[in-house]
């Protein structure tokens, strides 16, 4: 028996897979509740549709919670992300004219070393670089900040960004409006396959488990409704398991290669899915493995410590006062709400909230509740460790 129908608001990208699959797959339903999927334009979009209460729930760009408790760019609604939707998932792609100038460069396109692509970039871009992200506050454009201010070219300051949706940014590239840009896939996929641009980096090599995407719910809405709501984050993080599993990945891009969904071909999207890129028109390919992640290693853990990081990094571009910033984006990661919303099933939740970010460069075994939970890598390219406050 079905309890009630929630309405999620989506954006067409892989990281929107849980939502998906937690309907197809019946996972929603083990709940009793219905998922309605409403796939959006925009992230201003679905940002509004949730503020405003056209939908209950969200796939939402991990800053945008952060940012709307800042000040920065909401409607004055407070939002909270009550799960991680997917880690990783995006990628740098270049113009053909600047891949043509990187390979005379000498650039070879390893795919695996942000250092030396970003410093090439730089040694061969116009300046200001025309940079296209989804959202100004996105974990895209986060990325981007960090790597080539840790490079000597600060950013937002000396670059030009532009924001471009991202089922548009093929054709911001064609168009010549933009000489880069970080998207989630399959978008970048997909100026690959329209012959306007190689891609450069994956996201994953600025910083190897960035949240990429999470779950997000308005503030009274989690309150008022605290049954509905665990109903939910155990539904999307049973999707998220299975798509962890071997096999699950090809019958994913299937049922994301929809219509109503992302409406692409399913090759196209099983590539991110897989982690094996086709990085240029020519065919190359790059394997990247977790790519994106959907469960291992707490994926969808809402860490208190990746909201203070986000919320730092806001803090410092736009100046506002750091430990104000800090405290207010600590409490929009409701890591409380996701430990009482799966405490009646198996899995295996982290000891503690924070940590330190950036800190780990092997697979690592943490405090847990049943003592089994390993930690991937997660360490940012240029080394640097990000400890949260202790409040």
């Amino acid at each position: 028996m079905i309890a009630a129908t929630l309405s999620v608001g989506f954006l067409p990208l892989i990281d929107a897979a849980p939502l998906i699959v937690a309907h197809e797959m019946g996972f929603a339903a083990e709940e009793s509740i219905a998922l309605e999927l409403r796939r959006a334009p925009s992230w201003s979009s679905v940002r509004d549709m949730l503020s405003f209460g056209r939908v209950e729930a969200a796939h939402m760009l991990s800053p945008v919670p952060v940012a709307s408790a800042l000040g920065l760019g909401g409607t004055g609604t407070a939002l909270s992300a009550v799960s991680v939707l997917g880690v990783n998932g995006n990628v740098i792609g270049v113009s053909n004219a600047l891949a043509a100038r990187l390979r005379e460069h000498g650039h070879d396109f390893a795919f695996n070393d942000a250092r030396t692509a970003g410093e090439a970039l730089i040694a061969v871009a116009d300046q200001p670089l025309r940079l296209g992200v989804p959202f100004p506050f996105s974990m895209h454009a986060e990325l981007l900040y960090y790597w080539l201010s840790a490079l000597g070219l600060p950013a937002p300051q000396s670059v030009d960004i532009r924001t471009v949706p991202p089922s548009l940014m093929a054709d911001a590239m064609q168009a010549g409006e933009i000489d880069a840009f970080c998207v989630g896939e399959p978008w970048g996929s997909i100026a690959v396959e329209n012959g306007v641009g190689t891609l450069l980096l994956p996201g994953s090599a600025i910083w190897r488990f960035a949240p990429e995407k999470v779950l997000a719910v308005r503030s009274d809405w989690a309150s008022a409704e605290p049954d509905l709501l665990g109903r939910l984050i155990r539904a999307v993080w049973r999707a998220g398991r299975w798509l962890a599993e071997p096999g699950s990945p090809t019958l994913a891009a299937e049922l994301l290669s929809r219509k109503e969904y992302l409406d692409l071909p399913a090759e196209i999207l099983d590539r991110a899915l897989n982690g094996r890129l086709v990085i240029s028109a020519q065919g190359e390919e790059r394997h990247v493995p977790g790519f994106v992640e959907f469960h291992h290693g707490a994926a969808t853990f809402p860490w208190r410590s990746q909201a203070e990081w986000i919320g730092l990094q806001l803090a410092a571009r736009t100046g506002l006062d750091r430990p104000t910033a800090a405290r207010a984006a600590r409490a929009v990661f409701r890591s409380d709400l996701f430990r009482e919303a799966l405490a009646p099933t198996r899995a295996e939740l982290p000891g503690a909230s924070s940590k330190m970010e950036g800190a780990l460069s092997e697979e690592t075994a943490v405090a847990s509740t049943s003592g089994r939970l390993f930690l991937g890598p997660d360490s940012f390219f240029d080394g640097r460790i990000f400890e949260p406050s202790a409040h």
